[in-house]
């Protein structure tokens, strides 16, 4: 039988899995819904996607999560999210939804051939970090290159740091990272920032940081053994063609992040840039029923711990919704 499908009155048709709740995202946001909802009764259904877990799974040392004085790698972390969030009953899938439909209520979630139906959603897909594209960013990710200076930051106490980018969030990475780094340098591709002016100065004016203008980083460099760990760069100078390295022990990429809205562009109500919008003091987006969490809805802090928060407000939120409908 063809997955989705089922016999009746005489001919095959498309079989519908009801739910009251689907989870669509995993990570601090996803997980974090699941438990909330499932401590409710609420038997959610919870599609992970192709990277469960999320950014954290990628991410070595997390440190400033509470509950864990001794630091946690981010894949253990997850793993435990995961773990408590089926003890109350959550359904965790390891698959991708492919379409929603959302025009109507129950709404329709495609994973594949098979339709499910909710009465409420939640979104909690995340977003990706945007990369230069070098080899080195996948090598030596979580072990020196990193595209959040506040998670990572600390790490650098004492050492001298590149970071890419030249708009406001580099700025303000970069002027972050002068609490803990010996030496900031900023490495951008043309001659000035896309910043804006407060930030701008801000940089200007902090001694610890040093501006490489019309360059861009051609190769990262390091060690795998006995430790494996970035030690530099090789630069380019695109106006001149120099080309020279740079001993260097952290590279932080801030030339921006991809929510991962793709799913719902022309359905819900996203920024410019893709972010999902939802009510003020609420996960609530602009359809009954569909609550947005973690960083698909968040440009600003990009943290687990607030994205775990938002994760908790959109379970919460949905339980509310569900009882007003009578569910």
């Amino acid at each position: 039988m063809e997955p989705g499908l089922a016999w009746g009155d005489g001919f095959w048709q498309r079989k519908y899995m009801s739910e009251k709740v689907i989870i669509i995202g995993s990570g601090p946001a996803g997980y974090t819904a699941a438990l909330y909802t499932a401590r409710a009764d609420l038997n959610p259904l919870l599609f992970a996607g192709l990277q469960p877990g999320g950014q954290l799974m990628i991410t070595t040392d997390v440190e400033n999560y509470p509950g864990f004085p001794e630091g946690i790698m981010g894949p253990e972390m997850m793993e435990l999210f995961k773990k408590q969030a089926e003890r109350f009953g959550a359904r965790i899938e390891h698959r991708e939804v492919t379409q929603v439909d959302l025009s109507q209520r129950p709404f329709k979630v495609w994973v594949g051939e098979e339709i499910y139906e909710a009465e409420s959603l939640i979104v909690s897909t995340g977003a990706s970090a945007k990369w230069i594209g070098l080899e080195g960013e996948q090598i030596f990710g979580g072990y020196g290159v990193s595209a959040c200076a506040t998670c990572d930051g600390f790490f650098f106490r004492n050492k001298e740091v590149i970071i890419v980018g030249g708009g406001d969030t580099a700025m303000e990475e970069a002027n972050y990272l002068t609490r803990h780094c010996s030496r900031v340098y900023i490495v951008h591709r043309r001659d000035e920032f896309r910043a804006s002016k407060i930030m701008q100065d801000r940089v200007m004016n902090n001694p610890k940081i040093e501006i490489i203008w019309n360059t861009v980083i051609d190769e990262i460099l390091g060690d795998m053994e006995p430790v494996k760990k970035v030690k530099g760069v090789r630069l380019h100078n695109i106006v001149t063609g120099e080309k020279w390295e740079k001993e260097i022990s952290g590279v932080f990429v801030a030339i921006g992040h991809k929510p991962n809205s793709d799913l719902f562009t022309g359905v819900l109500d996203m920024d410019e840039v893709g972010y999902l919008k939802t009510v003020p003091g609420s996960t609530k987006t602009n359809i009954d029923g569909v609550f947005a969490a973690g960083d698909v809805a968040d440009s600003v802090y990009r943290q687990a711990v607030s994205a775990a928060g938002t994760g908790c407000m959109a379970a919460i939120d949905a339980e509310r919704f569900l009882e007003h409908i009578g569910h």
